[in-house]
C-alpha cells in the first residue's frame, strides 16, 4: 500500500509526488554572525520522533509544505502550507 501525504491543496497524494528538501528551521537574520550561519547551514540534529521538514509538491500543486513526520516510523502527523506556518527551530 502506498503512503499518502495529506496535501492541504490537492488532498491525499502519493509520497512519490513530493521532494523532501530538509529540516524546517528558523532562518537566521541576514546580519547574523558567521557562527550562527555556520550552524544553520551545516549542523543538524538527527532526532527520533516528530520532526518538521520542508517538502515540495513537485508533481502536484507545486507548493512548499511543512510536513511533520516521525523519523522512525515515517508516519505523517501534519501537513501545512509553508506560507501559512512559521517554521520552528528544532
Amino acid at each position: 500500500m502506498a503512503s499518502l501525504v495529506p496535501c492541504p491543496h490537492c488532498g491525499p497524494r502519493p509520497k512519490e509526488e513530493f521532494t523532501i528538501k530538509g529540516a524546517a528551521l528558523q532562518r537566521p537574520a541576514a546580519n547574523a554572525k558567521a557562527d550562527v550561519w555556520f550552524d544553520y547551514v551545516y549542523l543538524r540534529d538527527n532526532p527520533r520522533g516528530a520532526y518538521e521538514e520542508h517538502w515540495h509538491h513537485t508533481s502536484g500543486c507545486r507548493r512548499w509544505l511543512v510536513v511533520t513526520r516521525d523519523t522512525v516510523t515515517h508516519e505523517i502527523f501534519a501537513c501545512q502550507d509553508a506560507a501559512q506556518q512559521k517554521a520552528t527551530c528544532a
